[in-house]
């Protein structure tokens, strides 16, 4: 039996998460850049009993998404795919971030538009900082959402010679991800494929742990506190989203962008929250 392929681009806390709640009865290729994180990930799964393959994939470079959607492609059909692999701005430079958030997002979404099969579907995570992202006008947002992904770092608006502050470069780099991806489900509906991107709030994994030891603790904590949930949200509430935009229930939902931080935002334009409470 042929069986379908669920891919997972990042095994951290809701690449594991997103892998464990969709992967069963499907092979499971799981990617990073990480190795040791990566096999330990994949051992996890295992020993719940979960099919997986690992293969080390570095987003910001072409030729290894190309290579991973090779090899994706050869295990099987291609059903699920979640990319989930990123960067927090408390731990990266606004260049490194620009690389792996920005253009990685996007060299994913270009490679596996023909590699995921007729009826599948695909999540990008990226996050709830680029529904707060102010700095881009319209023009610069269509510019994001449009040019090819190679293109992309030399735009004004994401050059990381012109973006040097990793706050900043986050917010932009998620906002392009949410702009892309409505951007592309044009081109993957046109061959019956589903794309939808996951924005997260604080969900508690590693990235938000050592945020929390940070100098952004007061703003994480800060965060937390206005929103409805009043809570860190959990990998398994992403995997949950993801489960949702990645299943039957959802092929009537493309080039939206689910929204899953507890109240975050809306704390924020209720005014609840203000922007200096962020940092």
């Amino acid at each position: 039996m042929n069986e379908e392929v669920l891919t997972v681009i990042g095994s951290g806390g809701m690449g594991r998460a997103v892998a464990r709640r969709t992967g069963s009865g499907r092979r499971v290729l799981l990617a990073d850049l990480d190795e040791s994180a990566l096999e330990s990930t994949a051992e996890s799964l295992r020993s719940d009993g979960h099919d997986v393959t690992t293969h080390r994939v570095d987003v910001s470079s072409r030729d290894s998404v190309a290579e991973l959607a090779r090899v994706a492609a050869e295990l099987g059909p291609v059903t699920r795919l979640a990319h989930t692999a990123g960067l927090s701005p408390a731990r990266s430079s606004a260049a490194t971030i620009l690389r792996v958030n920005l253009l990685g997002a996007a060299l994913v979404l270009e490679e596996f538009e023909n590699v995921v099969v007729t009826g599948g579907s695909a999540v990008v995570v990226s996050s709830m900082a680029g529904h707060m992202e102010t700095s881009l006008d319209e023009e610069q947002e269509e510019e994001l959402a449009r040019t090819p992904a190679e293109e992309l770092l030399r735009l004004p608006c994401a050059d990381p010679e012109a973006v040097t502050e990793p706050g900043r470069a986050y917010g932009i780099a998620k906002r392009a991800n949410q702009l892309r991806v409505q951007r592309a489900s044009v081109l993957w509906g046109d061959r019956g494929t589903r794309v939808n991107s996951i924005s997260p709030g604080v969900i508690s994994t590693p990235m938000v742990q050592q945020e929390l030891g940070s100098e952004q603790r007061g703003a994480v904590r800060a965060m937390i506190d206005a929103s409805a949930a009043g809570r860190l949200g959990t990998p398994e509430d992403i995997a949950a989203a993801a489960d949702f935009l990645l299943g039957p229930e959802a092929t009537f939902v493309s080039g939206t962008d689910l929204l899953v931080d507890g109240g975050v935002v809306a704390a924020v334009r209720s005014g609840r929250l203000s922007g200096s409470d962020q940092g």
